[in-house]
């Protein structure tokens, strides 16, 4: 995969809302440099793919029955496909994609989730060199205000988020890092510099 823009990107849904919505979501990422591609079928996809061969597929898997993942993976294995979930869906349907995203997924974990298959320079780098997942700004954000002793409320109020976003960033946390408690996250923000020591010391 290259790792260089434009990347040639195809948005297969139906949905106008989420087609527009995605596309939205990336033109906003810094550094990325994005051809969309918009199309609403499966015929449409299968015609476009015969002429051209996009750098990531993100692909509603219920896009009319006959697109099929596996032969299309088969066809074409260095192609990155992510499937985009409305609801929980059998796994055997999922099993040939790259990645999954949820309609519910916040912009952070699409943009992530992306990049990961995109291979871009810095988010593979971060992940191999302490072999983790690497946490998004916006999450980064959130485990310096948990240091700070803020509550899930303070922590909407002050990043303009709903209560359940927060939760739902706060459980990526825990899963990305494995810490579970807040003197967990204090210890890992003091040594990945995200504060200052003397900025909490007034909280002990």
């Amino acid at each position: 995969m290259k790792n260089s823009g434009p990347f040639k990107i195809v948005i297969a849904d139906t949905s106008v809302i989420v087609r527009s919505g995605i596309v939205s979501v990336l033109k906003r990422v810094p550094d990325l440099n994005i051809q969309p591609v918009e199309i609403v079928s499966a015929e449409a996809l299968h015609n476009f793919t015969r002429l051209h061969t996009p750098d990531l597929m993100l692909v509603n898997p219920l896009l009319e029955e006959w697109f099929n993942i596996t032969a299309f993976k088969a066809k074409n294995p260095s192609v990155k496909c992510i499937a985009l979930l409305y609801s929980v869906m059998n796994p055997a349907l999922l099993k040939d994609y790259d990645q999954t995203i949820s309609i519910c997924d916040d912009a952070d974990t699409i943009v992530s989730k992306i990049n990961s298959q995109l291979n871009r320079p810095g988010e593979t780098e971060e992940k191999e060199n302490n072999g983790q997942e690497p946490l998004s700004q916006r999450e980064k954000e959130i485990i310096v205000c948990v240091v700070k002793g803020m509550t899930n409320k303070e922590i909407a109020n002050k990043l303009f988020l709903s209560i359940h976003t927060v939760i739902t960033h706060r459980r990526n946390i825990a899963r990305k890092l494995q810490i579970h408690s807040p003197a967990g996250l204090t210890i890992y923000a003091i040594i990945n510099k995200l504060v200052e020591l003397q900025d909490i010391k007034n909280l002990f």
